[in-house]
């Protein structure tokens, strides 16, 4: 069989474009090529011992509440408030307890449990969080970031440390789940070109 034969492999496109013999499949982004890293995280923003230990990590998802609009013998709807789902970062517990201290000190910055003494702005606490998908370059064929999600004004909404079991050999994990207010989108070259791009707007009055 032809190597030409190969780009016909994928779905034929209409009107154009990339149809034809030059419609070749394009390779896809892989789960486990992506890193994470965290900025005016914890106590001294020491930060890299949490992308060492991440496991896995979750990606934005955002919602509008739908506004219905009852009209005669129908029904309008438009997008109305949006909101961020909180976005789930599992990391290893590892045996020299950098990551425990780290989140640890999150945590208490957020809100000081020895004294109960709470933090004075969300300033003083909330931190970026950057979620980078990479092309699995390592050493000395340097890592290219394809994407990266920039989240803002993040904290941690809720933190689960593992339980004990005597009838597994996994690793322990400490569970995050951060709540963030803004998120932007770049491609490699640190352009917005998705989440966070200009777009025209219409000004108009009517609801459909």
């Amino acid at each position: 069989m032809a190597i030409s034969s190969l780009l016909n492999y994928t779905v034929p496109l209409s009107g154009g474009g990339q149809s034809g013999a030059s419609q070749g499949l394009l390779m896809p982004k892989l789960k486990y090529r992506f890193r994470v890293t965290f900025i005016g995280f914890g106590a001294n923003n020491a930060t890299f011992e949490l992308t060492k230990q991440v496991i896995t990590s979750g990606r934005p998802s955002v919602a509008w509440e739908n506004v219905e609009l009852n009209v005669y013998n129908s029904k309008i709807n438009y997008a109305g408030k949006y909101t961020w789902d909180p976005v789930q970062i599992v990391l290893r517990d590892d045996v020299s307890n950098a990551v425990t201290k780290l989140v640890g000190q999150q945590v208490q910055k957020q809100f000081d449990f020895f004294e109960q003494s709470s933090a004075a702005s969300g300033s003083d606490y909330k931190f970026q969080t950057n979620i980078e998908i990479l092309d699995g370059g390592n050493g000395a064929n340097a890592a290219t970031t394809l994407e990266v999600f920039e989240l803002y004004g993040c904290y941690i909404q809720k933190v689960a440390y593992q339980q004990g079991d005597y009838k597994v050999s996994e690793a322990m994990d400490i569970t995050m789940d951060i709540k963030f207010d803004n998120a932007l989108q770049t491609d490699n070259g640190g352009n917005r070109n998705g989440i966070g791009v200009a777009v025209a707007r219409t000004l108009g009055t009517l609801a459909t």
